[in-house]
């Protein structure tokens, strides 16, 4: 993963058989030798190397499957994750992230250890824990799915008496420096996930909490764009309630366009959601909105940002439904039309890229023209380190 390797003493040899000559024959007998080594009583080196063993493991589907089949393993792996210092948390905390990143590794993992979810919510909230932001990473990949998003509702439910586990979430996103050694970024991701839930909605929408305005400057905040995704995928799951403050109608005019084109077709569709009631077109038309999209649109490079902000262009521009289809949210559409709608919207996008690459291909071909390449004066190889 890029950090130095390290001696790990004279029984290394023993630990080193078993991951880097595994039979294809017996991999779970051989997997499963890992797991004294991972043990908290074992020593911290070799810890250390059987966590790097998982680890390596985890960059391939069979090595994931693998080690997602031994609940043992599973149950040491997350303990190593949460335990102090000489353990190799935060390496065990990097194999979870991997394997969480897989949906249908989600049900062992959480069966291994029923309590993972609150485990890695208490390190991810803990101003002092080191690999904080680590933790919060693996809830972000756990909390894609329903059923982990609702079990960490719950864990955010039962956290304690006093301040509510979401607004400590919130004050730990919002709060610069919370924790001192770990950035909590992928705290974003985790919000975004949870407000998929009406009751996540409901608190972030909670006039007296204020959220949203705290939330606000982290659209432009310049440090991660995990952040800024996470807390610009909020705001869009917040549209679905169509009851935002109004401090969302106003930005200052130094505001710079957002440079990530995930980020950009997000906020669009942010957009695309307030407009489906009638007051909502009217309140997005009333603020200019035709205006600025029309010259995100001559700017856009990326085909599908294009085509979604067509389709919003396209809905402030057409005429109103007729009485009874004016929340788009709720029209009906019949199944062989969403069909017929889902195939156009692949091909527009086709269509674009194609355009957009032929494009590119004529700016390419023109700019060689003008300058004619130079003959090279030596050739360089380049080469990869794989960790």
């Amino acid at each position: 993963m890029g950090d130095a390797e390290a001696e790990v003493g004279p029984l290394a040899g023993r630990l080193a058989s078993v991951g880097s000559a595994m039979p294809e024959a017996h991999p779970t007998a051989e997997a499963a030798k890992l797991l004294p080594f991972l043990a908290l009583e074992a020593r911290a080196d070799l810890q250390a190397a059987a966590v790097q063993h998982a680890l390596a493991l985890t960059g391939s589907e069979p090595g994931r499957t693998l080690l997602a089949g031994q609940a043992a393993l599973l149950r040491a792996l997350i303990e190593l994750a949460v335990a102090p210092a000489p353990a190799p948390a935060r390496e065990a905390t990097r194999v979870l992230i991997n394997l969480a990143a897989d949906p249908g590794l989600h049900k062992p993992l959480l069966a291994a250890e029923p309590e993972l979810l609150a485990c890695l919510l208490g390190c991810t909230l803990d101003p002092q824990w080191p690999w904080a932001e680590e933790a919060a990473a693996v809830l972000a990949n756990l909390s894609r799915e329903p059923a982990p998003c609702a079990a960490l509702m719950e864990a955010l439910a039962a956290s304690g008496p006093g301040e509510s586990g979401l607004e400590r979430l919130v004050r730990a996103l919002c709060t610069p420096g919370y924790n001192a050694r770990a950035p909590l970024h992928y705290l974003g991701p985790v919000l975004s996930n949870l407000s998929q839930r009406p009751a996540t909605r409901a608190f972030l929408l909670d006039p007296d909490r204020c959220v949203v305005q705290r939330l606000l400057p982290l659209t432009q905040y310049p440090d991660s764009s995990v952040r800024r995704g996470g807390v610009v995928g909020t705001l869009r799951n917040c549209c679905f309630e169509h009851r935002l403050p109004v401090d969302l109608q106003y930005l200052l005019p130094d505001k710079q366009r957002e440079p990530d084109a995930d980020i950009r077709k997000m906020l669009i569709e942010a957009i695309m959601l307030l407009t489906a009631t009638a007051p909502g077109r009217k309140q997005v038309r009333d603020q200019g909105a035709y205006l600025i999209l029309r010259e995100l649109h001559s700017w856009e490079p990326e085909p599908d940002v294009q085509v979604a902000c067509e389709k919003l262009i396209q809905v402030l521009i057409g005429d109103e439904p007729e009485h009874g289809l004016e929340n788009l949210l709720e029209v009906q559409v019949p199944e062989d039309v969403e069909r017929q709608l889902q195939q156009q919207d692949r091909q527009e996008q086709e269509q674009c890229k194609r355009e957009h690459q032929e494009l590119e291909l004529a700016q390419s071909h023109k700019q060689r023209e003008l300058h004619p390449p130079e003959a090279p004066e030596a050739s360089h190889q380049l080469q990869a380190h794989l960790c």
